[in-house]
């Protein structure tokens, strides 16, 4: 079972935030640029799973901003693809933070974890290289083609910035979308898995499970001006895929239809920690449904938009710090190695990143956890495909602020399941999750202790 905070760890929280809400803020103007380039990759080139064979009318986005005034500048970017791993993720930060002027410890990347969409990771693509085996989804050809692109278009936001006057926070529930994914059977085993498009109407109609309902929006204003709206909702973002078309699925048609609604302001969509959560009860695979779970999404951004709170910001109410998360390494994603050339295209899509997350561990470069402090607001951001419970974790340690996640960052270590679904089995904690039970104390003690920082 998760643990839960201490008591001395918790009036820490209150009055840490008590304190930081006395004090008046002293400090300079907030300035921040956005920047919105297309990720779609060209026909003939790889998904994550299939060769792209046409396109469609809405593409892939790799969305985000520039923050400028406090300290070095920081950058957020969500991408249209299913992951960014590893050597990816260290590229992307690299270019950006260098058109930003800043430093790679300052760029937040994130997968919004769309499945007809690419995958990055320049260390599995130099592996296989070194194997002599076919690069399938990791030749990152088109991956350095966005790259050049983010460098152009985030260079132009750096020098384009807008004042910020206000931050605004607001979150409503979104109804008919999400549910756990992961169904018990009588031995407590997880043997039942309700996935993105669950087919069997009996298994649809088992109750939600354990989710996390809200959509948070964090939204930059110069005076009555939205300048940008970031989103944060956790679930696997697919309603039907492997269609050789490049799309951006229901959380990406959802975003379109609040871009359409609020056209001044950029929206930049975050999945939150959504590993163990699908839209499997509300979709059954039928194509109608994607318009219909994008629908309730949007319906749950207009409301969470309307009862947005606008309150004054400065430099010093911007925060943002990092740690280093070790996690224990499984067996499966080290034996690897031995079995690349036996292996089928699909399954290598699905794990390699995650034995070259385990040679980059070996090597000391670890994952960070950061935490990003605006006014009141915590937002929290973590790799891979992280279970709902350490969202829900972080919101019950910080209940006296507005806290936010994004998951999908560093793609590299696969499911990060609680140490309970370890013992429950299941899809996610078998050999799609690169480590273990012992992941949960380590990443719980590393949300804790940025969460708690003031």
């Amino acid at each position: 079972m998760l643990r839960s905070i201490t008591l001395w760890s918790l009036c820490l929280t209150i009055l840490g935030c008590v304190h930081t809400r006395a004090m008046q803020p002293s400090g300079k103007q907030v300035y921040v640029g956005t920047f919105d380039v297309d990720a779609t990759p060209p026909v003939g080139s790889y998904l994550t799973y299939d060769r792209m064979t046409h396109t469609w009318d809405m593409g892939l986005r790799a969305r985000g901003i520039v923050i400028s005034g406090a300290e070095q500048p920081i950058v957020l970017c969500a991408v249209d693809w299913i992951g960014i791993a590893n050597d990816g993720q260290d590229a992307f930060k690299q270019v950006m933070a260098e058109a930003a002027g800043t430093v790679s410890e300052r760029v937040l990347v994130h997968a919004v974890h769309q499945h007809d969409a690419p995958t990055c990771d320049f260390g599995a693509e130099k592996l296989l290289k070194s194997k002599g085996l076919d690069l399938i989804n990791f030749d990152g050809t088109f991956a350095r083609i966005v790259l050049a692109r983010l460098d152009s278009a985030v260079r132009v936001a750096a020098n384009r910035l807008q004042p910020i006057t206000h931050i605004g926070l607001g979150e409503a529930e979104v109804f008919g979308v999400a549910s756990n994914r992961r169904i018990l059977d009588t031995n407590g085993k997880a043997t039942i898995s309700r996935t993105s498009a669950t087919k069997d109407a009996q298994i649809r109609a088992l109750p939600e499970g354990l989710i996390d309902p809200m959509v948070s929006l964090v939204s930059f204003w110069n005076g009555n001006k939205p300048v940008a709206v970031l989103s944060y909702y956790a679930v696997h973002p697919q309603s039907y895929y492997r269609t050789g078309n490049a799309n951006p699925d229901f959380p990406g048609v959802a975003r379109f239809l609040r871009q359409m609604a609020v056209p001044d302001a950029l929206h930049v969509h975050f999945n939150g920690a959504g590993g163990n959560v699908t839209a499997g009860k509300y979709n059954d695979g039928e194509k109608i449904n994607r318009w219909i779970l994008a629908s309730r999404l949007a319906d749950g951004m207009e409301r969470a938009w309307k009862h947005t709170k606008r309150q004054p910001l400065l430099s010093d109410q911007i925060k943002l710090i990092s740690a280093p998360l070790k996690l224990p390494v499984a067996e499966t994603a080290v034996q690897l190695e031995s079995e690349l050339g036996a292996r089928d295209p699909i399954f290598l899509a699905n794990n390699v990143y995650k034995l070259v997350w385990a040679k980059r561990q070996r090597e000391g470069k670890f994952i960070p956890v950061s935490c990003l402090t605006i006014s009141n607001a915590k937002i929290l951001h973590l790799p891979a495909e992280t279970f709902v419970e350490y969202q829900l974790a972080a919101k019950a340690m910080r209940k006296d602020c507005f806290v936010a996640v994004a998951a999908y960052g560093d793609y590299g270590p696969g499911y990060i399941c609680t140490a309970e679904a370890y013992a429950q089995g299941g899809y996610e904690a078998g050999p799609a999750s690169g480590t273990t039970a012992g992941a949960e104390a380590t990443l719980l003690e590393v949300i804790e202790r940025l969460l708690l920082h003031d």
